[in-house]
């Protein structure tokens, strides 16, 4: 691949290649570092979804999954494009009406995208929580009326507000959209689908410039601009309103089919925390180059298209018809074009996913050169025959991003993910390149702003894709690893019956930072039973408590509590499941009272005195020291009676699952043996206990199962009777703890 970016490379990309090289220096070394260390879960390529499927007619495909969503959705995306238009082409138009400078409305003009970036957040976590088609409708809807409101803006300050607006609202167009698409339609119409939807979008904006253009030549003078957002903000609320008609797409269902050949019952998941959904993306190598790539472009794709048109308005004395219609033909390469590129992207991704994402760098790399040559043209007729050129290679490439993203992604997560790269791309290409624009814009002209963005952003953002592109593969099989996860525990539960284990941690894998310290983790725990996690220091245990307990995030793998999937649920959702840690180390405030330490973990009760009262009874019942030592300060007790006192914290919420991590650590062994006697008796009560601990003779005290860590690997699972014959176990680990 080396080899291919030097070529692709030309001298006037120089800068751009040394910035590359030292951005990528951290973020290679961690690719490497986590990549050796991972076990290698690559499946055959005939497992991969959409990997080695049978050909298939787009005209079936689209069949498959019903016309009418399709039809719907392309439709939407037409009318946003004819509206999009407006503050491009009528840009110089509208700086004369509120009397403020070119560079404040190119500003406007790229905020109104990066407004984006503040839907696109609620509209992915919405997306992944609810059925999608009436948030579609809904966020259409209210985007015709700030549409239709910013014909009425009588401020430059107004219309930024009501261009805010409508960007949170446009988000579901670019969030949920593709979720839709993916959801609805097979995997080996992907390419094509996506670029038969862009084609209809831009046939939309090859006559959008020209449309408003004439509407505000007819409408005349400086404010007929007005007109245009009036007019078009008819047809968008009537597509708002039909789009509640459309149906909801299975989650998943055509990887789902390919890579288990059927479907599968819908789980009852807990709501998806955006921190645990950010984390988990962030850990996709194609998503995370893809999203820093999509960034470096944003630099010099927002301000691109209100630049031109100030361009052609300061350079050839262009008009806002005339504008609109020298702007238009740029579309007429990309509607030959994609179905081509559409085609060859399906084609070369059943054969190897890898390839098919280097076509997208491969589509921007020149227009490090072609967009320069563009603005250097002598007349307009040249300008925009470069223009059409130019279009072609960047709309090919971004018609392709959909379907290279989505496959990758879980779908449970589609989304969160479509919301969290265009946070990137919106909040530091969007705005960095407005804010960039806008300043070189006025100091030294649309010439040569374009070019030197031009040249840092469009290398840089291929380069990232070409080098994400070696992990595509890889993504696919994790995506397949969780499908047969999911299968698997399907059909366990239908042979067991009604038997569900009360905790499940399967293919647990997880990094900080560059060393992974979980590698595959896999062990449950039924209820009522006490499991001993063992190993020396650094084997993970108390990092896998952590993933217990939602203050970790797997890379991959799945947890789940009573059956149900909490892996993307944040802490609070767990703690009101009944999830419940006692902490390793100090766990009392130690200047409080004993009252006041138990009080401070009972902020939940507080609006409802009676159960508080019957908690804290529960409380004192286990712990009848504590009861008569209230008023006395936490820091006056001895460590094993601190270490009572933050267990009695946590027994105030009668926790389903008891997390204790280090029961014993610095404790004197008589105060080890009373804490023992209050661990049996939650055990005789039926209390549901994970107890870590480095002590193999404690271990074999409390816990009837142990599991075994070593490096972050489950080494042994079985009865602790057992663990306690293992002596490679035994004398490599525990000889000099229990020895002597």
């Amino acid at each position: 691949m080396a080899s291919d970016m030097e070529t692709a490379e030309g001298p006037s990309q120089g800068a751009a290649s040394a910035l590359s090289s030292t951005i990528l220096d951290n973020e290679e070394a961690r690719t490497q570092a986590a990549e050796a260390a991972r076990r290698d879960v690559v499946y055959e390529d005939a497992v991969l979804p959409g990997v080695g499927a049978e050909e298939m007619n787009l005209r079936d495909g689209l069949r498959r999954g019903g016309m009418i969503t399709f039809g719907t959705l392309a439709a939407i995306e037409a009318f946003d494009e004819l509206e999009g238009a407006a503050l491009n082409v009528l840009g110089p138009d509208i700086a004369n009406t509120f009397g403020v400078s070119d560079g404040t409305i190119t500003f406007i003009s790229v905020a109104s995208a990066a407004f984006l970036v503040l839907g696109a957040a609620p509209m992915g976590w919405l997306a992944d929580r609810m059925r999608r088609t009436p948030i579609v409708a809904i966020a259409t809807i209210f985007f015709s009326f700030f549409s239709f409101a910013t014909g009425l803006a009588v401020s430059a300050f107004m219309l930024f507000w009501l261009r805010f607006g409508a960007g949170i609202a446009k988000a579901n167009s670019l969030t949920i959209h593709p979720a839709l698409l993916a959801d609805a339609y097979p995997i080996a119409i992907r390419g094509r689908m996506y670029a038969l939807e862009k084609s209809i979008s831009r046939v939309a904006g090859t006559i959008s410039p020209i449309l408003v253009g004439a509407v505000a030549t007819v409408a005349g003078g400086d404010e007929g601009w007005r007109w245009a957002y009036l007019i078009f903000s008819i047809p968008i609320a009537v597509m708002g309103f039909y789009a509640l008609r459309l149906p909801e797409p299975e989650r998943g269902q055509w990887e789902k089919r390919e890579v288990l050949g059927k479907g599968l019952d819908a789980e009852d998941d807990m709501e998806i925390s955006v921190e645990a959904a950010y984390a988990r993306i962030w850990r996709i190598d194609t998503i995370r180059y893809m999203t820093i790539a999509l960034a470096a472009l944003g630099f010099a794709l927002f301000p691109a298209g209100s630049i031109e048109s100030f361009f052609l308005e300061e350079e050839f004395g262009l008009d806002a018809l005339e504008r609109g219609m020298a702007t238009s033909p740029t579309a007429f390469g990309l509607l030959l074009f994609l179905p081509f590129i559409g085609k060859r992207f399906d084609q070369t991704f059943k054969r190897d996913p890898n390839r098919a994402l280097r076509i997208l760098g491969a589509l921007l790399f020149p227009l490090a050169v072609t967009v320069p040559i563009q603005y250097f043209m002598p007349n307009v007729y040249l300008f925009v025959a470069m223009s059409v050129v130019n279009g072609t290679l960047l709309g090919a490439a971004f018609s392709m991003i959909g379907p290279a993203v989505q496959t990758v992604l879980p779908y449970r997560l589609r989304g969160m993910g479509m919301a969290i790269i265009l946070f990137f791309m919106f909040a530091i290409g969007a705005v960095g390149g407005g804010l960039l624009a806008s300043v070189l814009q006025d100091e030294i002209g649309e010439r040569s702003t374009i070019i030197t963005i031009t040249l840092i952003a469009m290398p840089l953002g291929a380069f990232y894709i070409m080098r994400g592109s070696s992990r595509m593969r890889r993504d696919l099989s994790l995506v397949v690893a969780e499908l047969k996860e999911e299968e698997e525990e399907q059909q366990r539960r239908a042979e067991a019956g009604a038997s569900v284990p009360a905790l499940q941690l399967h293919n647990i894998d997880f990094s900080y930072g560059q060393v992974q310290v979980l590698f595959d983790l896999s062990f449950e725990v039924e209820k009522g039973e006490t499991l001993a996690l063992l190993g020396t220091n650094g084997a993970g245990k108390s990092t896998a408590l952590k993933i217990v307990t939602g203050l970790h995030t797997p890379e991959r793998g799945i947890v789940r509590l009573n059956g149900r999937t909490i892996t993307f649920a944040t802490p609070e959702q767990r703690v009101a499941m009944g999830v419940q840690m006692l902490p390793g180390g100090g766990g009392v405030f130690r200047s409080m009272t004993i009252a006041d330490n138990i009080l401070v973990g009972a902020g939940r009760y507080r609006q409802d005195r009676a159960a508080l009262d019957q908690r804290l009874d529960y409380v004192f019942d286990l712990f009848p020291m504590l009861k008569d030592r209230q008023q006395e300060l936490a820091g006056d007790l001895s460590g094993g009676q601190q270490q009572m006192l933050a267990l009695a914290r946590v027994m105030l919420h009668k926790p389903e699952i008891l997390l204790i991590d280090e029961l014993s650590l610095g404790l004197a062994p008589g105060v080890v043996a009373e804490l023992l006697e209050l661990v049996e008796s939650l055990k005789a009560a039926g209390q549901t206990m994970i107890i870590v601990e480095q002590s193999l003779n404690v271990a074999l005290s409390i816990a009837e199962r142990a599991v075994f860590l070593e490096k972050g690997e489950v080494r042994f699972e079985g009865l602790t009777a057992d663990l306690a014959e293992r002596d490679d176990i035994v004398r490599a680990v525990f000889l000099g703890e229990e020895g002597g």
